[in-house]
This record gives C-alpha cells, structure tokens and sequence, in this order.
C-alpha cells in the first residue's frame, strides 16, 4: 500500500509539474487558440471561376521579406514587448518566407540519422530541450486586412514551422501550436479591423517538446516552409468537407459519402462532375446545421488507381439568405481497398508496391519545396516506374496530394512521429503517458487534413517510435474515423495493431520465410528495402524474384528516393552536396548518411536508379518454345494499347536489323504471344534480341517515344571457346636485355619487363608508349570502397588486399614459337598466398597475360575485392570502345538495366561523381574493352571469360576515402592527367539490403581462394 501512495504522488507532483510550464515544455499542451483540423481546401467566392487561390478576393499571401530577430541560445531570447505594434525594429534583418533559418545564414545546417540534434551535448529528458543551441526566431510583418473582409471570419494559415510556433496580432497573443509537418490555423477575427493595419509577429524555436516526436532521418532544420497566408470565410461557412468514395462490392458503381460540417445555417449543395465536366450526380439540402450525410452513387463509375487516375469534381456551395457564400472544390477518386487473403487489393486487384519513401527535402530550399519540383517528382517516379510513395516520416506539403492524386502514385501517407533516439524498449514515448495525447493529435490532424486524397491507400501512424499503448490508441481512432483504408506501423511487427506487416530491411531469407509460410495472414510490404546508399542497389532483382513468387509479399519502397545533400560552397568556394559535418565541428553528424537516393538532389537519376526502373518495369519478354515472343503485361488494370514494340537484332553486338510492333493487344496480367520477322541467323556470333516498348501517345507526364520497358534475349551465345592460344608464321620478339630490364622487340612493338618487380613497365607500339611514364601493368585487389562497403567495414576487414607485399621470388624467360614467354613467380606473405604471373609477348606485338594465385590451405584470409590487372595510360587515351553490358556502369549483382552491346564513349564519361567518392565506372561481361586516342590508336583487352574493365581519368587511390572516411565530396577531387584502366577476372558485388553491414549475396563475393584470370592487350590502331 505505501508504494501504491508513493507512485501517485510521484504522478501528482509530475502533474503538477507540468501544468507549471510553457506550452514548448508541456507535452500536453500541443496547441493553444489554434483551429481544429479541417481537409485540405480553399474555400472561394463564388464568383471566382479561376478557381486559383491566389487569384481569390479572400486571400491575401503572407509570403516574401519578413522582419527578422534571430538569438542562437533561447536564454537570450527577447523578453520585452516585442510583439507589440510600436516596439523598436530598427535592429532587426530580413528574411525570405517561406524559407530556412540555416539556409539564410542563421546557424547550421545539422545532420543526424538516429538521435537528436542536441546528441552529445545534453542528455535525452522528455520534455525538456536545451537552452544553449536552442535558437529563437521572431518574424514581423505589416499588413492591410482588406476592407472586403468586413463582417467575414479573418484567419491566419501557416504552412509549416519548425520546431513550433507562437503567435500574436496586433500586440495580443493568440495562440501556439506543434507539430512542424502540418499546417495551423488561426482565427483572427478579434484581433484585427477591416481596411486598417495588422502587425503579425510569429516566434518560432528551434527545439521544443514535441521536438522528442520529430527524430527524423533527414536534416534538421527551422524556419517556415510551404504556403503562409490569411484568408476570409462568411460567418456561415463549411467548417469540413469529409469525402470517403468506394465501391459497390462487384467494383462497378461508385458510391461517394460526403459529410459536411457547418459553421452557422445554410443551404448546401453538392454537385459531381466527371472528367468531361458532366453532372452525375448531385445532393441538396436546405436550413442546414451542424453535421449532415450525404450519399452519391455513379453508375459504372471510372475507376481510381495509379495506372487509371481518373478524378471527378465534386462542387459544393453553401447559400445563406439566399445569397451563394462560398464554393469548395475537391477532386474525387473512386476506388475502394481492402485486405483479403493475405493481401492488400485496390478494387479487388493485390496490386504490386513498387515504391520509394520520399523526404521532403530540396537542395536550394531545404523544406521549401516548389510545386515545380514536386512534379518533376512526380516525373521522375514515372520515368523509373515507381508506382508508389511513402511520405517519410511526416505529412507532406497538400500539393504534393494533389500531384499524386492526378498524376496516379499510390500513397502510404506518414504521421509525424518518430522518437528513435528514445529507443524501442522502457525509454520509449510509445508507453509514455505525458506523450499520449501527442501521438494522438499528430495522427488525428493527420488523417483528417489528408482524407479525402484517392491516392493514400494507407495511413501509418509513424516511424521508428518503439511500440507501446499511445499507437495502439492512435490504430483504434483511426480505424474508427477512417474504416475505409488500412493502417500499418512498423513497430507493430507482425502480432501488434497493425493491418499490413511492413517490416525494414528485411533480407532475401527473412521475407522468403514470411511469404511462404501459410500461418502469415498479414500482406508483407516493406516499409523501407534496399538501401541505394552511393553506388549501390546491388541484388535489387533478387528482392522482386521472391515478390514475384509469393502472392502475399507485395513489395516495398526503396530507401529512399532521393539524395537529401545541400548545396553548399566549400572553403574553397567549390560547390558540393554537403551532408553531415560540413558545416562546423561540434554538432553531431552522420555524415552522408543522408545521401541513399534513387536520384540525386538536383533529381538527376543514379546510376542505379536505372536497375530499379528496369526491375520495377511492368511488361516482361521470354522466349517460348517455337521462338516466338512470350510478352506478359504485369499491370492489373490496363492492357499494352498505348504501347509499342521497337525491337533491335543484334550479331556481335551489332545493330543488323530492325521493326516495330504496333499492335499490343496484351491485357492485365496476362501473357501474349508475338511474332517478330527478324530474320534468319546463324551459329557463326553471339545473337541478341532488344526489345523496347515505347509510348505511342502522351500519358500522363511521360512523353510519345517514351521507352518505360526493356529486355534482352539471347538467340545464339557468344563463343568463348575462340580465345584460345594463339600461333604465328611470322618472327619471334628479339629480346635486348638491360640490367635492369627484360626487353622484348617485335617488327612494331617493344615490351618491357622490370627485372625488379617482374612487371610490365613500358609498353610501345608503333613508336608510341601506350603505358604513363613510371607506371606498370600490375595485379591488382583493391577498390575505392563503396557506401555499402564502408557500412559493413569491408575497408577494414579486406584491408589486406590494399597492397599486399608481393615478393618477387623467381622471373624466367624464353623464346620459342613465335612469342617470348615470361614467368614471375611471387610470394604474398600477408595472405598467405603465391602468385603467378605469365607473360606472352607475341610476334604481333599483342601480349597474352595469365594471372594465376594459389591460396593456402586452412588459413582464414578475407575474401578480396576484385582479381584482376590495373595499368595507368596517358591522358590522351581518352575514348573507351567496347563489346559487353552498357550503357551505364554495371556490376555482377547489378545488371538488369545494362544490355550487351557494342559501346563508343568517352573517357570523360565514364565516371559518375557519387557525392562520397568511391568505386564507379565499371562494366560487366565485357568482351573487348580497347582504349584509344583520337585516331582510333590504342590498346584492345580481351579475355578467356566474360571480365569487367573500367577507365577513368581518377585512379583507385584518388577515389579512395580510407580507412575512417572523412567527409569527401566528388567536386573536391580532380582528374588527373592519366588514364588509369582496370581489368579484371570479377569484382565483388555492390549489395542492397541494407548499409551497415549487408555484403553482396555469396555469388558475387571473391572468398579467398585460387584464382585464374588469362586475359590478352592487342595494339589496335583503327578500333571498331
């Protein structure tokens, strides 16, 4: 009994405590004068036909220069009566809103994964936050209310402020509120006079309570971002306008329920519009108060979905004494989702996610994001077939709704709440009672601000907060409110209040054993999956293999879309994409964890992001038995008559014929047969089919020509039997040794072998050195480690491989057959291993190397990053021509979207400036790789076996972040006058599953081990 009286007075004391402080300190308190949430609209006047906000006579934009008082520590904040009209402002700055304080020289931009941004300077205390750091910003501004607004309701909309905002008008205070991701709204009336003066001042801090909430992955800034304005409503208006569409239960009518909520009496009407703007259907009701229902129903309704956007126009005006008071315009989208089955069903189709989560996030304008650049957004995700969002971790800006709503994306739309640096156990505000009503309100104002969007299939009630009774309320209400979507949150699992098993980074056996297993009642889509840290998205294919397998596995979204870096001038005025730690040394930093996009932040594409578009692409080519094209259309509701087929014959990697396939008549998930006439071919080359299929007529944001799918088939295999040994008629190399040197002179071509070493140190055809002045051609194990491989400590634990000591323990030469043959024989004592290499030099000057490594027996050595050759030519070698997979860099565990092909391209290109430097450039399943100079001069590498190359104007070391990867930036490291070639018998895989200790799948890993790697340089003085 005593410890029962002693836990309720410690919880009255905590109540008491509480109910002493400022609404920034209270977690209870989440809002003061701020309106309830309403959807997103506009309500206009109804003689504004326009329809454009601001083109209204009952908006008046808040946007542009503010006056501006900025302290760095809230200690120093303004005390007096700054919000008064006639206080002293002499002093203060301007600055732009909608805008970001970091970005306009007020503090730091901070970049932190997990944890807050105070991490390491002040211990987590829900709900305290520092002062020190906790920066406090004051906004003013003078504006006329118009006099038209003369006995209408005045009200003040902000968009968004970080962290939290107070705000007062006219020198009276008239409320604050939380929450950074959602709008707040005041109602101002009182406050203000028609036709007179209104001084608006705003206080916003950058930490608060709720602070604790907003533990987001992404970069921590403050300020206002989206739209900020006032706006009039007659006294009698429509408070809410709540539209829930379905279906009929054979999917054939749409049945639209509207509930209006009144401020005041009045006569309502609700009229439906379809796409052509006729009426089809209406509902009127006079003397209105309060709440009122109403139900539409179109017969054989156009549907809603990501491939068929179709959106009607609900209209509605209230009319009070007669006199038409407003109007309200919503877009409407009849679908209806459920879960049956195991499965998530948009109009009873188990549509397949395949998504990426998105940050609101824009290089220039941190938060502020322009409609402009949520549709190349939108775009984007088109481009690259992504027919799914997730708004992480927070509600986005309503346009982007809006964009979703019309272009077609699929939404799982996100609450604001993540408490990730509080942990998922005890320390969780998932259990903690002060945070309930937060996580409550977040998730209320949530999905009544966004209902009536057709594109959210989902609600999510968060990220990453641990799990406990404050979600299991926040499910129940929304499942109450809303019973008309499904709701997940990860940290539910699989047993917790949550409709949708959505687990992250959930590996290929994990979602495997899940998928299969009959007990598993819940649809698997993975909240976040394949991490596209820099050059990445390796075994991204494997992922849909399994989704393609399993009904109930439905897929994910990529983690994430698009790289979050800043613009930023380093101290050298260079410009880069900074990320965590470039702007000071004391704020915590994840460096450029922050950087794992699909595109990057100017929103050009990755070069992974093309694997994705190629593996996420709906039509799907095989062969089938008799040679003809087996063409299956993957999409659920939409057939191939927008579609065309471009295909391609190639012989040896070369174009021979061509045609087109106009008419696709392939309906959804269905499988056509089609006959292409490309002729008859034979068993003398490699033989290959490309087939493209292209938009006929515009759709949507894509254009005609749009080639939105691709695939490659193999008519007859390339013969690699023909590499084989070579002879000659004509003379043997005449060898002209030095002391130092083995030299070996052909008719046009000398070799030279370094006795030191046993290496090739000088390489000259035709007069002309083909190898960089003090360079070699030598073995090579080591690659500028990647994202991935930083994240599994690969630069550590292969770090043998760097440059390990090679003992030249014996070097022998011969001349017989027409060719000089050479020996090196080494010792590797840091792993334990002996290599050899064999040197060929022919009468032809081309020379045939054989790389061999014997491995020793039961020694644990790391496995290596490639096993190959490296050489360094000068500069001016700077075209790159070849026979294998391209265009783009492609790898063993990332070639899906690279076809087999012959390639001309310059040196120039073949690098992509990942924003870490790391390993970039190569190609896969090469069969000639030659590097020549303006005339075609130059040096051709083939091989036994299929091998990967690379040639670039930066070497290994330059890309190379080291050991402990300080924060690089690709702007700060400069070409250099060579170009150096790689050649190898494998390189280790790229990975996907995750970027902190993933490695590739076993496949496409090189163990420790014995290694053969025979390869051919051949002058080439006319390449192709």
């Amino acid at each position: 009994m005593k410890k029962l009286i002693a836990i309720s007075l410690i919880a009255i004391s905590a109540t008491n405590a509480l109910a002493a402080l400022q609404p920034w300190e209270d977690p209870r308190v989440n809002e003061v004068g701020r309106e309830p949430m309403h959807a997103a609209f506009f309500a206009f006047e109804p003689e504004n036909k326009s329809l454009q906000k601001k083109e209204s006579s009952r908006f008046l934009n808040l946007d542009g220069k503010w006056l501006f008082h900025w302290v760095a520590d809230a200690d120093k904040c303004l005390k007096d009566k700054f919000y008064m009209p006639g206080y002293d402002v002499s002093g203060w700055s301007e600055i732009q809103v909608p805008g970001m304080w970091e970005l306009n020289g007020y503090g730091d931009p901070l970049y932190v994964n997990s944890g807050f941004p105070w991490k390491g300077n002040f211990e987590n205390n829900p709900p305290q936050v520092p002062d020190s750091a906790n920066a406090i910003g004051t906004y003013r501004r003078t504006v006329r209310i118009p006099a038209s607004w003369k006995g209408m309701d005045v009200k003040a909309h902000f968009g968004s402020a970080t962290s939290c905002l107070s705000l007062w008008v006219n020198g009276r205070y008239v409320g604050y509120g939380e929450d950074s991701k959602l709008e707040q709204e005041f109602d101002i009336t009182p406050f203000v006079t028609p036709g007179k003066d209104a001084v608006i001042v705003l206080q916003l801090r950058r930490w608060c309570d709720g602070t604790y909430l907003e533990d987001q992955d992404f970069f921590r800034l403050c300020g206002l971002a989206r739209e900020n304005y006032l706006f009039a409503r007659p006294k009698n208006h429509i408070a809410d306008l709540r539209v829930i569409p379905t279906l009929t239960p054979d999917y054939r009518d749409g049945i639209l329920d509207v509930e209006f909520d009144l401020k005041g009496k009045g006569d309502v009407k609700a009229v439906l519009y379809d796409a052509q703007g006729k009426e089809v259907a209406s509902y009127e009701k006079n003397g209105v108060r309060g709440t009122v229902k109403a139900e539409m129903r179109v017969e054989n309704a156009a549907k809603w979905t990501a491939e068929t956007p179709n959106l009607y126009t609900l209209t509605t005006t209230l009319t009070s004494n007669g006199k038409a008071q407003e109007v309200i315009r919503q877009n409407v989208g009849f679908r209806k989702i459920e879960i049956s089955g195991g499965q998530l069903l948009v109009n009873g189709q188990p549509v397949l996610i395949k998504g990426a989560d998105r940050h609101e996030l824009d290089p220039d304008g941190g938060y502020v994001v322009s409609e402009e650049r949520m549709l190349q957004d939108i775009r984007r995700m088109k481009e690259l077939n992504i027919n799914a969002v997730r708004t992480c971790h927070y509600p986005d800006d309503s346009r982007w709704y809006d964009l979703c709503d019309r272009y077609g994306i699929y939404v799982t739309a996100e609450a604001n709440i993540e408490s990730h640096g509080m942990g998922y156990k005890d320390k969780t505000l998932a259990k903690n009672e002060a945070y309930a009503k937060a996580h409550m309100e977040r998730n209320q104002r949530h999905v009544k601000r966004n209902l009536n969007h057709p594109s959210i299939i989902v609600w999510s009630l968060g990220n990453e907060a641990g799990y406990g009774p404050n979600f299991e309320a926040a499910y129940d209400w929304v499942k109450e409110f809303d019973p008309s979507r499904p709701v997940q949150y990860e940290q539910a699992g699989v047993d917790g209040k949550t409709d949708i098993y959505c687990p992250m980074y959930a590996g290929y056996k994990r979602s495997e054993e899940y998928a299969s297993d009959p007990a598993s009642v819940k649809p698997l889509i993975q909240c976040e999956y394949a991490h596209a840290m820099g050059n990445s998205e390796g075994g991204f294919d494997k992922y849909w293999e399994i989704i393609r397998k399993y009904p109930k596995y439905q897929g994910g979204y990529i983690w994430d879309f698009v790289d979050q870096s800043i613009r930023w001038k380093d101290s050298k005025g260079r410009t880069i994409w900074a990320y965590g730690g470039d702007f000071n040394k004391t704020d915590p930093s994840d460096q450029n964890f922050c950087d794992n996009g699909l595109i990057s932040p100017d929103r050009v594409p990755n070069p992974h992001a093309y694997e994705v578009k190629r593996v996420y692409q709906d039509i799907h080519t095989s062969l089938d038995k008799s040679g003809r094209l087996a063409v299956y259309n993957e999409k659920f509701f939409t057939g191939l008559d927008n579609v065309e087929m471009r295909w391609k014959l190639l012989r040896n990697g070369r174009p021979v014929r061509t045609g087109v396939v106009t008419d696709l008549n392939v309906a959804p998930q269905q499988t056509a047969l089609v006959n292409v006439d490309y002729g008859r071919i034979c068993k003398c080359g490699e033989w290959l089919l490309n087939v493209d299929y292209a938009i006929k007529n515009a759709e949507g944001l894509l254009p005609a020509g749009y080639v939105v799918a691709q695939g490659q088939l193999v008519l007859n295999p390339y013969d690699w039997s023909a590499f084989g040994s070579k002879t000659y008629d004509g003379k043997a190399p005449v060898a002209k040794h030095s002391d130092t040197h083995m030299v070996y002179v052909s008719d046009n071509a000398s070799v030279s072998v370094d006795k030191k070493s046993g290496l090739i140190s000088s390489y000259k055809v035709d007069g002309k050195e083909l190898l960089l002045e003090g360079s070699a051609i030598r073995p090579n194990f080591w690659r500028a480690p990647t994202d991935n491989d930083f994240g599994a400590q690969l630069q550590k634990k292969q770090r043998v491989w760097l440059n390990p000591q090679m003992k030249l323990v014996s070097l022998t030469d011969s001349v017989a057959g027409g060719c000089a043959v050479i020996s090196a024989v080494y010792s590797l004592p840091d792993v334990k291993a002996v290599l050899k290499l064999d040197y060929v030099i022919n009468g032809d000057g081309s020379v045939d190397i054989d790389e061999s490594m014997q491995a020793a027996e039961s020694v644990a050595v790391a496995d290596m990053f490639r096993f190959g050759m490296r050489m360094q030519m000068p500069r001016k070698f700077g075209t790159v021509e070849y026979y294998g997979r391209g265009p783009g860099e492609n790898y063993s565990d990332r070639q899906q979207a690279s076809d087999i092909g012959t390639y001309r391209q310059s040196v120039a290109s073949q690098h992509y400036p990942y924003i870490l430097p790391q390993e970039t450039g190569t190609r896969t399943d090469l069969r000639r790789w030659a590097v020549v100079d303006d005339s075609g001069f130059g040096l051709e590498i083939t091989a036994a076996t299929p091998f990967s190359a690379s040639s670039l104007h930066y070497t290994i070391e330059s890309l190379d972040c080291g050991e402990t990867k300080p924060n690089r930036h690709f702007a700060e490291v400069d070409e250099q006058n060579l170009t150096e070639v790689t050649f190898d018998l494998r390189q280790q895989g790229l990975a996907c599953v995750n970027s902190w200790g993933a490695v590739p799948e076993p496949e496409h890993r090189l163990p420790y081990g014995d290694y053969t790697f025979r390869c051919r340089l051949t002058p080439v003085r006319h390449c192709f």
